[in-house]
């Protein structure tokens, strides 16, 4: 017989603070038990039987559509069930995610007027999700013991946590509930264990709005600005945290708890990442996720769960057109993915769309940080098709066969990024753009030279990145809700964003 915490039974509420309150409830009976059970283990004791805990539950009945009133007086794209029937998603990290579900327990609320469900769900949670952030108990584990640890505790089960949902391929089986998130728990968990490990900071550190890049020199001009904002006592951003959790607070904020637990790892993860915080996650995160679409994905993947308001790929391209100079921008508007990792999540006929939230702000930064308007704007940015590949080396290949493929598509500039970052974005309801500057036009022979690329990073990477985050301080004051759009919602879509 599996060894379980007492049971719970489902509760119903029509408070959504109340419902939180329950999950909260849940989830730590449930994690106290592995934690303890694990330490159990660890000590050497025999356990009476196969540990088990699982995730919360929240679960509505619904007999109508949403009231469609409601919804025109929202005017969000989310928040609502597509039709009538049983929903039902389990929840993770409370502690981390409570403001995200109390507004998506809200919204249920508002838009369906039925109860909330919560209970104890048959899923789960696979002990490798129950360790808390500085916990690394399992390394004290002989190889013995360790083998053993299967036959003792559930491990991630890759059956549960597949994107179907998000894939839009999920099929309700018979008797089951249709899903309210795009995401499982197990799903959730397994994405944060990952962003620990790529990243090299907690989940917890993740602000709203991401920026992407494919270069180092990015992420130093971000932590050179990251510092210049904490020795600044009226800066709206209140701590930057680098690789390792290492934290740095705004001069004349108090160092907090856990700040001391971080530490500078002895060499940088495979996609570090920084982040400018702000109260309510409102700040930035940048990531220098490499070079390639293997990388993009992997970590859009993973970011994805956060729901994050928008990310952005802000990074260097080859310029297609003669009429492009170097340090040039590129603002895409459409896509050619030629990078295949998302084949198969994503068939190619699915179009990419261009969001006019994330255009309009991504064109109004550029021209409030270099001072240029109207046609002199377009003299220096130029709107187009953005293709990405991967092959790093495609203009080598015999007949010039990409070539002729990039022409006939009206591309204007390539990377081997930005078309995997922005259908990730589409794939995940997550707003995304892409602001591109041109370091070099192999097709009218200016390569990159050592010494020409060195100028061109130290001239054009500050003014770069700073139309970056210009951008997401005009999204910031817009508000999060308009961007979520509903270009991005299928026919029968999840309720939660």
């Amino acid at each position: 017989m599996p060894y379980m915490p007492p049971f719970i039974a489902p509760s119903r509420h029509t408070d959504p603070a109340s419902a939180l309150e329950q999950v909260r409830a849940i989830y730590s009976q449930q994690i106290d038990h592995l934690r303890n059970a694990m330490q159990r283990y660890v000590a050497g004791e025999a356990l009476p039987g196969h540990v088990r805990a699982c995730y919360p539950f929240v679960r509505i009945h619904t007999d109508t559509v949403i009231r469609q009133a409601a919804l025109e007086k929202s005017g969000l794209s989310y928040g609502f069930v597509a039709g009538s029937g049983r929903f039902e998603t389990t929840l993770t990290r409370p502690d981390l995610y409570g403001n995200y579900y109390l507004e998506q327990f809200r919204l249920l609320r508002q838009n369906h007027a039925v109860e909330l469900e919560v209970g104890t769900s048959t899923q789960p949670i696979p002990v490798h999700f129950s360790f808390a952030e500085h916990d690394h108990i399992e390394g004290s584990l002989s190889a013995e013991r360790r083998a053993m640890l299967r036959d003792v505790f559930d491990l991630p089960d890759l059956g549960s946590m597949d994107d179907g949902i998000a894939n839009g391929t999920w099929v309700a089986g018979a008797g089951e509930a249709q899903p309210l998130a795009l995401f499982t728990a197990a799903r959730v968990d397994y994405s944060l264990h990952r962003l620990r490990h790529y990243t090299g900071t907690a989940p917890d550190w993740f602000q709203n709005f991401v920026l992407f890049t494919n270069y180092q020199f990015y992420i130093d001009e971000f932590v050179k600005l990251g510092h210049e904002e904490m020795a600044n006592p009226d800066s709206v951003y209140t701590a930057f945290i680098e690789p390792g959790n290492v934290v740095t607070r705004r001069t004349g904020l108090a160092a907090e708890a856990n700040d001391a637990l971080g530490a500078v790892p002895p060499r940088l993860p495979q996609m570090p990442a920084y982040h400018l915080t702000r109260q309510g996650h409102g700040g930035i995160t940048m990531i220098n996720i490499g070079v390639g679409p293997a990388n993009a994905k992997t970590i859009t993947d993973h970011v994805a769960v956060l729901r994050p308001h928008a990310w952005m790929m802000l990074g260097h391209c080859a310029g297609l057109r003669n009429s492009q100079q170097l340090g040039d921008y590129v603002l895409a508007h459409a896509y050619v993915r030629e990078d295949h990792v998302l084949d198969e999540e994503l068939p190619l006929w699915v179009p990419i769309p261009a969001l006019a939230e994330i255009q309009l702000a991504l064109e109004q930064a550029v021209g409030d940080v270099t001072g240029y308007k109207g046609a002199d704007l377009k003299r220096i940015m130029r709107t187009g098709t953005v293709a990405s590949t991967d092959n790093r080396n495609w203009e080598l290949l015999p007949g010039n066969v990409p070539q002729r493929r990039f022409s006939q598509s009206r591309a204007v500039a390539l990377d081997m990024e930005s078309a995997t970052i922005a259908a990730n974005g589409f794939r995940f309801r997550v707003p995304y753009g892409t602001l591109l500057c041109v370091s070099d036009k192999p097709l009218h022979g200016e390569i990159k030279l050592p010494g020409m690329a060195n100028q061109f990073y130290r001239e054009r990477v500050d003014q770069h990145l700073r139309i970056g985050m210009r951008a997401i301080e005009i999204l910031r004051a817009e508000g999060s809700q308009r961007l979520h759009s509903r270009k991005l919602r299928s026919f029968d879509e999840v309720a939660f964003q």
